[in-house]
């Protein structure tokens, strides 16, 4: 069963650049592997993986400062995109959108569960 929680934070300082930073940092990846996946498209005609997309970002040296940050959001940002590309060819949604800066910022990251 999956569960999500909605939950409001009042982060310090500290806490609020950190998160501040992951919004920022997800939004790129979102955008950046957009952009790359709809070029390869039109360019060759041809689908992008998950991982020829965690390739492509990891091989690409502008991008060094993401290793910063947790992986956890990022990799579900690009498991995200990926799983709006898969609904989009079978022709259930439209075509995923860039990602503006928003007043409400989300990310997804896992919750731990510790035995009881």
């Amino acid at each position: 069963m999956r569960t999500a929680y909605k939950v409001r934070v009042y982060p310090t300082t500290e806490q609020a650049a950190v998160l501040n930073r992951t919004f920022g940092c997800v939004r790129l990846v979102w955008n950046t592997a957009l952009a790359w996946r709809q070029a390869r498209y039109r360019a060759e005609g041809v689908r992008t993986s998950y991982a020829q997309t965690d390739r492509y970002l990891k091989r690409d040296g502008d991008h060094d400062f993401l290793y910063e940050v947790s992986s956890v959001p990022l990799q579900q940002a690009l498991r995200h995109q990926h799983t709006a590309f898969v609904n989009f060819f079978a022709e259930c949604v439209r075509a995923p959108a860039r990602s503006a800066l928003a007043q409400h910022s989300n990310v997804a990251v896992p919750v731990l569960r510790y035995p009881a």
